[in-house]
């Protein structure tokens, strides 16, 4: 399982909730995918006025976890999730 993360350029919010997943993420096994949202019309048009956005899989076909600041309490319950369904 992974995450995506859609951010843009010169956005101190994504980098702020970059930096917040990413020893969270690692202590999990778990991967980050980062998207630029402005270079996808599709998401940008979608999502643009919201990033940063987390999602649990990909955008559109995932589960939006939060947007704007990371909600610890909604990362760990997928955490959680992620981690009884494994075999």
């Amino acid at each position: 399982m992974r995450l995506t993360l859609l951010t843009r350029a010169y956005c101190h919010l994504c980098d702020e909730m970059y930096e917040a997943l990413k020893p969270l993420a690692a202590a999990h096994g778990v991967a980050i995918a980062s998207v630029d949202v402005d270079a996808e019309p599709l998401l940008e048009g979608a999502y643009g006025d919201r990033v940063p956005v987390l999602f649990s899989g990909e955008p559109g076909s995932g589960e939006e976890i939060c947007h704007y600041r990371l909600d610890r309490k909604r990362l760990d319950a997928w955490f959680a999730t992620v981690r009884s369904s494994a075999p």
